[in-house]
């Protein structure tokens, strides 16, 4: 067997030498040539982009937010967690809360019982934390990429949709949040159900705010990893426009996305960051968000995308295209899996008003 693996592997050696193989040899290096110089001009471009001095303002607004999880509103959390939460923001700028309190089923109907202490919560954060707003945070799983899921194409879901943020609200939220994935650029159901509901909120007179997916770096470059792969993971700057003008506020999800280092994740929150800026309007409340969390997979090494990374990058995207914006900040995901190092970045490097974070 060795000796005729041996053979094979002298057939081989002669054949990719000979002039009929030459060739499949040079388009293979031409292709390895157009793959690996962008990815290269790229991370380079992403180096460039987290370099330069943080400019004088580019901190807090007292517009920020942060995602909470589910255990706000089952029962879990009680006074002794809140007290504990409203010392741990004291100071900083975060100003509006975002409950879990879905999921949403999938024909886009809520049951009352998936949030049984929300007004418990409410009133508490009312009392403790006055100033800060609660919003319900809705979301499901769109049918965009396999069967099963939520159907925004149907008139139905979306007028449940509808009906369930009515029915948040009247349980006392203040605002109403969603996140709905994956969504692919251009969805016009999406835009429609947006219309719809700012159309309650408004007449509520409380903000309607989205989890926005991210930016192509380049453009089109959502249609080329859509065509590829199926999964096309940012939203044309466009598209991201037309969601950001239907809204009150807009979170960018800016992390899960596979940079290997923390300057080429902070080049890209940074690009992001201007991406964003430029196309939304000053109406709107436009928040980068942080990961507040540590994972190690092929979307998220947490070694490179830490919260420090995050606001470094927010800063410089600000100082270089918007420094004077009002209505911006941060968004912190999630509550649950912070650690102290996500807290101190950012209170060290965003958070903290005047003398706020010595309280």
């Amino acid at each position: 067997m060795r000796a005729q693996l041996r053979g094979f592997g002298r057939m081989l050696r002669r054949g990719w030498g000979s002039p009929r193989a030459r060739w499949p040899k040079r388009l293979a290096s031409a292709l390895a040539v157009l793959l690996v110089v962008p990815l290269v001009a790229g991370a380079v471009a992403l180096r460039v982009s987290d370099t330069g001095d943080l400019k004088d303002g580019t901190r807090t607004r007292g517009r920020d937010a942060i995602w909470l999880g589910h255990a706000w509103v089952d029962g879990r959390k009680k006074d002794a967690d809140l007290a504990a939460f409203a010392r741990r923001i004291q100071g900083t700028g975060i100003r509006d809360l975002y409950v879990h309190a879905g999921p949403l089923e999938h024909d886009g109907t809520l049951p009352t019982a998936a949030y049984p202490r929300a007004r418990w919560l409410i009133a508490a954060v009312h009392r403790v934390i006055p100033g800060v707003r609660v919003q319900a945070w809705l979301g499901d799983e769109l049918a965009t990429e396999k069967p099963d899921g939520l159907r925004l194409e149907r008139a139905a879901t979306r007028s449940a949709v509808v009906t369930s943020a009515r029915q948040i609200l009247d349980a006392g939220f203040d605002g109403v949040h969603f996140d709905l994935e994956p969504l692919h650029s251009g969805d016009r159901d999406y835009l429609s159900l947006l219309d719809d509901l700012r159309d309650l909120t408004r007449s509520r007179d409380v903000p309607l705010s989205v989890a926005a997916h991210q930016i192509d770096p380049l453009p089109g470059l959502h249609s080329v990893r859509g065509f590829t792969t199926g999964h096309p993971k940012w939203w044309s700057q466009a598209f991201f426009a037309e969601v950001a003008r239907r809204v009150d506020q807009v979170a960018v999800m800016s992390y899960d996305t596979a940079m290997p280092l923390q300057s080429l994740y902070g080049g890209y929150v940074a690009q992001q960051t201007t991406l964003a800026l430029e196309v939304t309007s000053g109406s709107t409340d436009l928040l980068m968000g942080l990961p507040f969390y540590y994972e190690d997979d092929m979307s998220h090494h947490g070694h490179a995308e830490t919260a420090a990374a995050a606001i470094h990058g927010v800063r410089l995207g600000l100082g270089r295209t918007d420094r004077d914006r009002e209505r911006f900040g941060v968004a912190l995901y999630v509550d649950f899996a912070a650690s102290e190092a996500d807290w101190t970045a950012y209170r060290k490097g965003w958070g903290c008003a005047p003398a706020g974070c010595r309280k």
